[in-house]
């Protein structure tokens, strides 16, 4: 059983320096193989849903070089005019690695909105991490955000 823990955990940091090095540059993470922020969850329905929702081909926008998926119309005029009050914190990166100043994929089912700010982590666990310190995390991970953002 230990043994395997220490596997998942191996792999995560493996995975974490694979996206380090890969996306680091991008302010919005989208993946290797699309350009879909946030995976193509609609940001807008985080706040007005509580929950995760897909967005549809039908409701696009191109913003920060990425292509963001909202599931309603009214959802995509809600960002156009108001970006930053939606985009996810640290460009869709995992919030926990940015305070650990690396980047990791933030993932669409594992999210937070803690005053009126939307945080992806990469999974349950490191989730469950970040809530039980999220000042502390979110303090250090602004630091990092804004070192890499000047880079």
């Amino acid at each position: 059983m230990k043994s395997g823990r220490l596997l998942v955990r191996a792999l995560l940091l493996l995975s974490f320096a694979v996206v380090s090095s890969a996306q680091a540059d991008e302010p919005v993470y989208t993946g290797f193989f699309n350009n879909k922020a946030v995976s193509g969850f609609d940001v807008v329905a985080y706040f007005s849903e509580q929950k995760p929702v897909e967005g549809s081909s039908k409701y696009t926008l191109e913003y920060k070089g990425a292509d963001w998926y909202f599931s309603t119309q009214k959802n995509l005029i809600l960002f156009k005019e108001n970006p930053e009050k939606y985009a996810p914190q640290y460009g869709g990166y995992c919030a926990w690695a940015m305070a650990r100043d690396k980047t990791a994929p933030g993932n669409a089912p594992f999210w937070t909105i803690y005053k009126n700010k939307l945080y992806l982590n990469y999974d349950q666990s490191v989730v469950d991490t970040w809530r039980a310190d999220k000042d502390a995390f979110i303090k250090k991970a602004d630091q990092h955000w804004a070192k890499m953002d000047k880079e």
